[in-house]
């Protein structure tokens, strides 16, 4: 994909907004659910005390998932803001969780401009893709150069992703979940850098954002 063919901008922010809409729906749904539940004279104590169980947890998750999407989609600042990593990698481990994947979050206290921090929080989304069992991902900044890795139990590129990322999707079929990786790319041209996905080993997804080095 060269950056002269792409989506509209209305199209790209319907697809976005659809993106995120897709992220929070569950968590929201679920709360919506336990309230529900609560208002019904019948719930019995125990049952109360699940969904209200489920109301806070669900809470928690949905807080997370926003936050993380202000970042990788959203504004997060005024044009040219700068965001601590550490800031994102905190965001970064609120959205992951703790159940399926451990976040190795290596990056220096530091901040980056905000289009590199956005640009990091996307590779995480594509990298997490990589491990659909779950495992564990590492996310480094080192120098210019961007770098997450994910490693688990069948590991794997997805190729539609893959061809989102790398320009040989046709954009008719971009959905709320191929536009990520396809936002991505736009994102490292953005923060000059290219943008690659490759099996490292057996088990290990890499994702790197390099700098252009000018000729």
């Amino acid at each position: 994909m060269t950056l002269t063919t792409r989506l509209s901008d209305l199209d790209l922010a319907a697809l976005l907004c659809s993106r995120v809409c897709h992220d929070v729906i569950s968590p929201v749904g679920a709360i919506a659910n336990g309230l529900e539940l609560m208002d019904d004279p019948e719930t019995d104590a125990e049952l109360r005390a699940t969904a209200l169980d489920m109301v806070r947890s669900s809470a928690k998750t949905a807080t997370a998932k926003l936050k993380f999407c202000r970042i990788a989609f959203g504004a997060a600042g005024s044009a040219g803001a700068l965001i601590d990593l550490t800031e994102a990698g905190e965001v970064a481990k609120a959205f992951v969780g703790e159940e399926k994947v451990k976040l190795d979050w290596q990056a220096p206290r530091e901040n980056k401009p905000k289009q590199e921090v956005k640009l990091l929080l996307n590779m995480l989304l594509i990298a997490l893709a990589g491990i659909p069992r779950g495992g564990v991902v590492t996310v480094s900044a080192e120098g210019e150069n961007l770098i997450v890795r994910a490693k688990g139990e069948r590991a794997k590129i997805n190729e539609a992703m893959a061809a989102a990322l790398n320009g040989t999707a046709d954009l008719t079929t971009l959905d709320a979940r191929l536009v990520q990786p396809y936002y991505a790319r736009i994102l490292a041209a953005s923060a000059n850098k290219t943008l690659h996905m490759v099996m490292e080993s057996e088990d290990t997804v890499a994702v790197t954002a390099l700098a252009i080095v000018p000729a």
